[in-house]
C-alpha cells in the first residue's frame, strides 16, 4: 500500500495545483481571450453537461457507409458508442468473435458474405405510437437488409435479407405497435432473381414494400409471417406509418414515375434528366391491415419463397391507391395525430400537406381522376390536399414540434431550416445551417407525442466549420434550441463516421440497458452459452486435429495462460468473463489471430482459427482492466507435427526465500486491514438500497474468496518449505486483495456521493 501512496499522492497534488491555476481565470477573461460573446456563453451553457451528469436524450444516428449506428447524447452532443451492424466493429469484437460472425452471416447475399452496409433510417420500437426504448431497427440501402438491435445491451441480434428487392431506401419504419417494420424498395428490378433486359422495364421490373412481422417477446423479425405488396416500377423512396385516426395505413412516396432508364454511355440523356420531367410523382397509400388479411387468407404469390400481394389483388381489395405529389420528393411524414401527411419535393419550393380525411373520403367514394398504367386508381390532388406552403428551395424532411400544428422542414438548396404552421399554412421562422441539410430530427419527433425542445440538423457538408483534415470532411450535426419562438443554434458536432443519413432521439429514461450479463451468456443468441466456464473448471479438450479451450477472464489473468497445440489443429477458444462489477470488460487478441474478443461481465465469447504455422503466439487482454493489465497475458505454443518435448522443467527467473514470503504476508495482512475498514463503512450504511453498490459488493466478495483460495495454497507450500511457490501464491493472494480493495473503495465513494445513510 505504501507503494500506491508514493504514486498517487504526487499525482493528486499536481492535479490540485493545476485546477487552482485554471480556476483563477474569470469568465470575462476567458471571453476576451477566446473572442466569445454572451450569446456564445448562453449556447454553451445550454449544452454543457458537468462531470457525472447525464443527457436528457439519446440519439441513434445511422452511420451511412460505415454500416454502423452512432449513439450520442443531447444536449451534450457527446458520442457514446458505435454499434456494429452490417460491418465489423473491432473494439466490441463484432464480426471477430464466432457469436457475432453468425449474426453477420445472416446477411449473406446469394451465398456471399457482405461486410459493407449503407445504413440510412433507424427506427425505435413503439407501443401505441410512443417510443418504448426496447429495440432499434436499421436498414441497408446497398443490399436490402434490415437489422434488429436490442437496446438492453446495444448489440445487433438479427439481420434479414429482403428476398425480392435489389435496392431499398424506405426502411426502417415501424407501425404504431411495432407489429411490422416496413421496408420499401428504391430502384426497380425484377422481383425474381433472374435477368431481364431493360427493354422489358415496364413489364418485368417492379418496386415493392415489405412488411416484416416483428415478435416483441423474442425481439426478432419473423420472415415466415412477413409479406410484400408489389408496386409499379417507380423508384419508391421514404415511408411512414399512419397514427391514431390513420393507423392501419402506410404512406410511401416515389420518384422517377416517368420510368426512365437512362443510358448516357449510349448517347441518351442521363437518369436525372429523364426522371424529373413530370410535374408530379406518386404518393402510394396502402392499407397494411387489409394486406395482412390477404396474406393470412393465402391470397398471395410466392416469389423466391416469399409471399407477395400482386398489384391486381391489392387494387381489387381496395388497399392501394395513388395521389399526385411534388416531383422528386424525399420525405413523407405523418402528423402525431395521424390527420395530415406532409410531403416535400426537392425540385420545388413548396411543401404539400395532405388531409387523411379528404383522401379517405375520395377513396371510399371511389372518386378517382384516373388510373396509372398498372391499373392503380389515382385520387385527384384537389381531393386530398390541405395546403401548399412555400418554405424554401429544396425542402426535404419534416419533423413535428410539441406545439400543435408546428413543424420544421429541412431546406437542402437554401441550407436552412424552416419553422412553419401546417394548419394555417404560414412560415414562422427560418434559420441557416451549414451546409446542405438532409434529414433533421426533433426529440421523439416521429412519435404520437413529440417533445420539441431540440432539433438536430443533419448536414451533408461541413466545408469551413472544423479544422481541415484532408479532402474528405466530416458531416456536421447542428443542435438547435426550438423551445422558443425563434430557433437558436447551440452546437456544431463533426461526425467522422460514414454519412449519417437520419437519426432518432429518445428520452434517456425510456432506455433500460443492462450493466452485466448472466454468467456465461451468449449475448447474440440471448441465452446461456453451452461453452460457459466457471472459475476452477477451466479445461482443454483435445481430439484428433481439434483443440477446444474453455477458459476464464478476470483481473488480471487469463486462464489458461499456456495453450499448447500442434501444427494444423483447429483451435477454438471459449472465454467467460467472471467479473460482476459493471464496465469490467476484458478483451482477447493474439499475434496473427485477426480477431479481438470484447467480453463484457458475464459474457462468453469464442475465437476460432487454424494453427497453420509452428511458432510462439503471445495473447493478451485488450482492455486496460486493472493495474496489472499488462501482465494479463499468455502464450499459444504451436508445436511442429511430430514434436517431442524435452524432459526439462521450468527455469524460474527469480528465486524466493522465507524472508520474501514473510514480507509478502505482512503486506497482505496490512491490506486486509484496509479492506476490513472499507467493509465496515459499507455495512454500516444502507448499501443494499443502491444496486450499483450491491453489484460491487458481490464482485468484491467473490474476489476475496479467490484471495482465500490463494492464501491457502501459499500456506500449504510454506508448510512444505517450498518458499518459491509460497511467495508466488502469496503474491496472487495480494492481487485478489487489491482487486477487492479497488471494488470496495469504489462502493464507498458511491455511497458517500449519493447520500447513503448510516444503519442504526
Amino acid at each position: 500500500m505504501n507503494e500506491m501512496k508514493k504514486y498517487f499522492v504526487p499525482l493528486a497534488l499536481s492535479f490540485a495545483v493545476t485546477t487552482a491555476v485554471s480556476a483563477a481565470s474569470t469568465l470575462d477573461e476567458v471571453m476576451k481571450e477566446r473572442g466569445l460573446t454572451q450569446k456564445d456563453l448562453l449556447a454553451a451553457a445550454k449544452t454543457y453537461t458537468p462531470t457525472g451528469g447525464r443527457d436528457e436524450y439519446i440519439v441513434f444516428a445511422s452511420g451511412g457507409q460505415s454500416g454502423q449506428v452512432i449513439v450520442y447524447g443531447i444536449p451534450s452532443m457527446r458520442i457514446l458508442k458505435y454499434i456494429g451492424v452490417f460491418t465489423p466493429e473491432p473494439w466490441q469484437g463484432y464480426g471477430f468473435d464466432e457469436e457475432s460472425k453468425r449474426v453477420l452471416a445472416q446477411g449473406r447475399i446469394q451465398g456471399k458474405d457482405i461486410t459493407f452496409g449503407d445504413t440510412h433510417h433507424p427506427a425505435i420500437s413503439e407501443t401505441a405510437g410512443e417510443y418504448n426504448g426496447r429495440y432499434l431497427f436499421i436498414n441497408d440501402k446497398a443490399n436490402p437488409r434490415l437489422a434488429v438491435i436490442d437496446l438492453h445491451d446495444f448489440e445487433t441480434k438479427q439481420i434479414v435479407v429482403n428476398p425480392i428487392m435489389k435496392s431499398e431506401h424506405g426502411g426502417a419504419f415501424v407501425t404504431p405497435n411495432t407489429e411490422y417494420v416496413m421496408e420499401a424498395s428504391q430502384y426497380a428490378a425484377p422481383l425474381e432473381n433472374n435477368f431481364e433486359p431493360l427493354s422489358n422495364f415496364n413489364d418485368k421490373y417492379r418496386g415493392a414494400v415489405t412488411y416484416w412481422k416483428f415478435d416483441d417477446k423474442v425481439g426478432r423479425l419473423k420472415p415466415e409471417e412477413s409479406f410484400s405488396v408489389e408496386l409499379p416500377p417507380y423508384s419508391q423512396d421514404l415511408s411512414d406509418a399512419g397514427k391514431l385516426v390513420s393507423e392501419g395505413w402506410s404512406f410511401h412516396n416515389s420518384f422517377c414515375s416517368e420510368r426512365y432508364v437512362g443510358g448516357i454511355e449510349s448517347g441518351r440523356p442521363p437518369f436525372e434528366a429523364g426522371c424529373s420531367q413530370k410535374d408530379t410523382d406518386f404518393l402510394h397509400v396502402i392499407n397494411w391491415k387489409k394486406g395482412e388479411e390477404l396474406f393470412k387468407a393465402g391470397k398471395t404469390t410466392k416469389i423466391n419463397g416469399h409471399d407477395v400481394i400482386s398489384i391486381k389483388t391489392a387494387v381489387e381489395a381496395g388497399m392501394l391507391f395513388l395521389i399526385p405529389e411534388p416531383k422528386s420528393p424525399h420525405g413523407v411524414d405523418v402528423s402525431p395525430d395521424g390527420t395530415h401527411i406532409i410531403v416535400s419535393g426537392k425540385l420545388d419550393s413548396h411543401t404539400w400537406v395532405y388531409s387523411f380525411e379528404k383522401m379517405m373520403a375520395a377513396h371510399k367514394a371511389k372518386k378517382y381522376e384516373s388510373t396509372d398504367p398498372y391499373g392503380i386508381p389515382i385520387v385527384a390532388l384537389k381531393d386530398a390536399l390541405h395546403k401548399q406552403v412555400n418554405v424554401g428551395l429544396g425542402p426535404l424532411h419534416t419533423q413535428y414540434d410539441a406545439k400543435k400544428c408546428v413543424v420544421f422542414t429541412s431546406i437542402y438548396v437554401d441550407s436552412m431550416v424552416t419553422k412553419w404552421d401546417y394548419c394555417e399554412g404560414k412560415v414562422l421562422d427560418q434559420m441557416p445551417v451549414h451546409y446542405n441539410i438532409g434529414h433533421l430530427m426533433a426529440m421523439e419527433g416521429d412519435s404520437v407525442s413529440p417533445d420539441g425542445k431540440y432539433l438536430v440538423a443533419l448536414n451533408k457538408l461541413a466545408i469551413d466549420r472544423f479544422n481541415p483534415v484532408g479532402p474528405l470532411h466530416p458531416q456536421n450535426h447542428q443542435l438547435i434550441d426550438i423551445s422558443g419562438d425563434k430557433m437558436q443554434l447551440l452546437y456544431d458536432m463533426p461526425l467522422p463516421l460514414g454519412e449519417p443519413h437520419y437519426a432518432v432521439g429518445i428520452k434517456a429514461d425510456k432506455l433500460k440497458p443492462g450493466i452485466r450479463y448472466e454468467s456465461g451468456w451468449d449475448s447474440r443468441a440471448d441465452q446461456r452459452s453451452e461453452f460457459r466456464t466457471r472459475a476452477g473448471r477451466e479445461k482443454i479438450e483435445r481430439s484428433p486435429g481439434k483443440v477446444n479451450v474453455f477458459g476464464t477472464l478476470i483481473r488480471s489473468h487469463i486462464t489458461p495462460e499456456i495453450i499448447e497445440v500442434t501444427e494444423g489443429d483447429e483451435v477454438t477458444i471459449h472465454l467467460t468473463n467472471l467479473e460482476r462489477a459493471q464496465d469490467e470488460t476484458h478483451g482477447f487478441a493474439m499475434y496473427g489471430g485477426n480477431f479481438n474478443l470484447s467480453v463484457e461481465p458475464g459474457k462468453t465469447s469464442t475465437a476460432k482459427f487454424i494453427a497453420e504455422k509452428p511458432g510462439v503466439y503471445p495473447y493478451y487482454c485488450t482492455e486496460f482492466c486493472s493495474a496489472l493489465h499488462l501482465e494479463m497475458q499468455g502464450y499459444l505454443l504451436v508445436q511442429p507435427k511430430g514434436y517431442v518435448a524435452a524432459a526439462k522443467g521450468m527455469d524460474e527467473g527469480q528465486k524466493y526465500t522465507k524472508a520474501d514470503y514473510d514480507k509478502q504476508v505482512k503486506t497482505n495482512l496490512d491490506t486486509q486491514a484496509v479492506i476490513d475498514s472499507v467493509v465496515g463503512f459499507i455495512t454500516s450504511h444502507n448499501y443494499s438500497d443502491f444496486p450499483t453498490v450491491v453489484a460491487l459488493v458481490e464482485d468484491a466478495t467473490e474476489q476475496l474468496g479467490f484471495a482465500g483460495e490463494s492464501k491457502k495454497k501459499a500456506e500449504e507450500y510454506a508448510t512444505q518449505g517450498d518458499f518459491q511457490n509460497a511467495t508466488l501464491w502469496a503474491g496472487q493472494w495480494w492481487q485478489y486483495q487489491v482487486k477487492t480493495a479497488d471494488l470496495g473503495l469504489r462502493a464507498k465513494t458511491f455511497l458517500e456521493e449519493n447520500g447513503a445513510k448510516k444503519v442504526k
